[in-house]
């Protein structure tokens, strides 16, 4: 079977009800990088923190069926959630442990997009 030519770039797409609104909270509370808009289909690319890795946005655009989660790894959990929280993004819950592996975190854009932090 042929392999893939793969160009080592990752697009994450997900639904925004409005970009600006998307654009504004991904950069403020993120720190990601605004790419470009092609407002004329309604599309936005923002770049994070991950080399290759961007999140696309389409406006009004439905979710597909099992959606997946984009999940970002940080080096202290507790103070990234504590900062996120302190301008009033919203958790699913607690903080998960699982000793001697892993620490998650669930949290939601405005478009109650699923996003999750890692340590």
């Amino acid at each position: 079977m042929p392999k893939l030519d793969y160009s080592g770039d990752l697009v994450i797409s997900l639904p925004s009800a409005d970009l600006k609104t998307t654009q504004s909270w991904y950069l403020g509370h993120l720190g990601f990088t605004h790419l470009f808009s092609a407002e004329q289909i309604g599309w936005m690319e923002l770049e994070t923190h991950i080399k290759g890795v961007t999140l696309g946005f389409g406006q009004n655009i439905k979710p597909a069926p099992g959606n997946a989660v984009p999940v970002f790894g940080v080096r202290d959990l507790d103070a990234a959630r504590d900062q996120l929280e302190s301008k009033g993004v919203a958790f699913d819950g607690d903080t998960i442990v699982i000793p001697g592996m892993v620490k998650l975190a669930t949290f939601y854009d405005p478009d109650k997009n699923a996003l999750m932090l890692s340590q």
